[in-house]
């Protein structure tokens, strides 16, 4: 096979991680551009790199050490999911994490989205949880995949700093979480635990659901209590990542007030 039609056929290959079940298949993602291809490299996942010769100039601090492949522009376009491609895209094999090697490692802190699928609030959940100090995020029942291109650009790289896993058994997963010692608490409308009020010092797994139908009733029935964030204003509902946000950060701040005593 000469080098053009290797060449070909490796990015051939590349594209068909665009979609779920490539990805799947292979064990395989993209990640493009350079904030997310410096923090694949570190993480040590990148197996094939590809790159325009324009931005094989551009970034040549960041691939000094890393085997490039030198791709056309239109070849670039094809693997690229975003409107104006910067043309530097690397292919990262998925880490093998799971739910058991989760909490194996006595986590005190984890975020559950559950049935998630909009990508950019599955990626800032990703981020904000990294940025928060929580051991992993558990996408549960059918969710996000968090491996597609929105999703990992939302992430801001933080994909590669915290352990993502996927748990299709929502019932399943946070039953398992439960079963590990952590406290499971729901964010609910209807919580008769205010968040001021919650006890967040202990290890905790936080379950939140979609805006638009919240957790399922099953899901609640599972937690060790259901917590309502207090809100002054006429606004009935957060956005599930504002949720989080507030969530995981009060969560962060009791921790730092209870100093090293506390779990995180």
């Amino acid at each position: 096979m000469s080098p053009l039609t290797e060449r070909s056929a490796r990015v051939a290959a590349a594209v068909k991680l665009h979609r779920h079940i490539g990805r799947r298949r292979a064990a395989r993602f993209l990640a493009e551009g350079p904030n997310l291809v410096e923090a694949a490299l570190r993480r040590g996942v990148v197996s094939e790199l590809f790159a325009t010769e324009s931005a094989a100039q551009r970034f040549a601090g960041l691939l000094a050490h890393t085997p490039v492949q030198l791709v056309t522009e239109r070849a670039a376009k094809v693997l690229s999911d975003t409107v104006t491609p910067v043309g530097l895209i690397a292919v990262c094999s998925m880490p093998e994490v799971s739910l058991d090697g989760v909490l194996a490692g006595a986590p005190s802190l984890l975020a559950v989205p559950v049935g998630v699928s909009e990508p950019g609030n599955a990626g800032t959940l990703i981020r904000l949880a990294d940025a928060m100090g929580a051991d992993a995020v558990v996408f549960a029942g059918h969710s996000v995949d968090p491996y597609n291109g929105k999703c990992l650009r939302a992430s801001a790289g933080s994909i590669f700093s915290i352990p993502v896993v996927s748990e299709p058994d929502a019932e399943g997963a946070a039953s398992c979480i439960r079963q590990a010692g952590l406290q499971v608490l729901a964010t609910t409308l209807d919580g008769n635990v205010n968040l001021d009020e919650a006890e967040l010092t202990d290890p905790t797994a936080w379950l939140f659901g979609p805006e638009a139908h919240g957790l399922p009733a099953e899901i609640v029935a599972l937690a060790t209590a259901k917590v309502r964030i207090p809100m002054a204003g006429a606004a009935e509902s957060l956005n599930v990542a504002a949720a989080a946000a507030i969530c995981l950060y009060e969560t962060a701040r009791r921790r730092r007030d209870a100093g090293p005593s506390a779990t995180v």
